[in-house]
This record gives structure tokens, sequence and C-alpha cells, in this order.
């Protein structure tokens, strides 16, 4: 919300009460408003407790200016009275404006996306003939190394498996149970260098 202007009400004065007892006690309410009804007869109090703040709103502007001139740092009850000019706020429009859709397309679920937003077209994949080449020309039962060993690092071998055909004619043997399955060989760990960690 941007605020557009600020001016000074000329009908209107806010008076600084620094006596909490004046806002609790009708007998002082009325010796005050007795002040300004000299000035006024229909003028109106709005008073704020918490604040310490009386709005004094008046019927002309001339006898609100003749108040202030009057009685601003004046003396009630022994405490300072202090007045000011309310300020009007003019906000540009009277209703709340809907934020600006900078990004609101980021939310979930997410709403139109902005004006001028097109959908990017997707690439054509990628297709590594080499990688194909290679699987095609490993047979059942071959071992294929991806990645060389080194001193620090294991090598990574890619093993076959055997044809689908065999296994699924040999998965039961002679006595009616199922083939044990192979043995998975776990990874060897290179042997350990004090100057590698240094």
């Amino acid at each position: 919300m941007h605020l557009k202007t600020m001016k000074c009400n000329p009908f209107c004065l806010i008076a600084s009460l620094e006596d909490p007892d004046m806002f609790n006690r009708p007998e002082q309410r009325t010796s005050f408003e007795d002040l300004f009804h000299a000035f006024d007869r229909n003028v109106t109090f709005q008073y704020f407790k918490s604040f310490r703040r009386v709005r004094i709103n008046f019927t002309n502007a001339l006898a609100a200016a003749e108040a202030r001139a009057k009685l601003h740092k004046s003396d009630f009850n022994g405490r300072e009275v202090r007045l000011y000019f309310a300020q009007s706020v003019h906000i540009g429009s009277p209703h709340l404006e809907p934020p600006k859709p900078d990004k609101q397309f980021l939310l979930s679920p997410p709403p139109s996306p902005p004006v001028g937003w097109e959908q990017s077209k997707d690439a054509t994949p990628v297709i590594n003939y080499d990688l194909l080449c290679a699987i095609a020309r490993l047979g059942p039962g071959e071992k294929y190394e991806l990645q060389p060993g080194t001193p620090t690092t294991p090598s990574v071998v890619v093993h076959v498996c055997e044809n689908d055909q065999e296994i699924s004619g040999n998965e039961e043997d002679m006595d009616g149970g199922r083939r044990p399955r192979p043995k998975i060989i776990q990874t060897r760990r290179p042997e350990y260098t004090p100057s590698v960690m240094q």
C-alpha cells in the first residue's frame, strides 16, 4: 500500500496528556472538555487511554486554530497539555489492491503464468552410440571394466548375466528344488597409505 499524501486536518486537534487519572475520572474529563466548549459548543471528544491521547473534533477550523493557539502547552491539573493538528492520511485507492504479480507463478499450486511466459520445448534426447555399441558387444558371462582401478580407488566392473532362456530352463535342478544363488563377492578395499591422506 503506497501512502500518497499526509495533510493536516484543520478541524481536529490531538491532545497529549501525561495524567493517566484524567481518563478514569469523569469530573476531570468534564473540566477538560469545558476548556474546549468555550471555543465551539458542538465539539466532540474521543479518548485513547492506552496512548494517553484525546482527539478533539471541531465543527469550525477557526475555532480549532484558536483553541490550539490559546491552550497549547497550558497547564491542566498540574500537567502540561500539548495540542497538535491531526494528520489525515490519503491513500491512493480506498480499496485494497492485489499484490503485484512479480513472482506469483512460483507459488504452489501456481496460478496463471505471467504475461509473455512460454513453455520451453523439450530438447531431443542425447544418445551415446559408443555406450550402446559397447553394451551390444558384451556377451553372457563376460566382464567389462568401466573404471580402471587406481592405488586409492577400486575399479568398476560390469558382469553380464547369463542368457534368460538358459536360466529359466535350469531354474530347478533334478531334485525339484531351487538352484542356490551365486555368492556375491565383496569389492576389496584399497590398501591404506599414509602419504595419500597428507
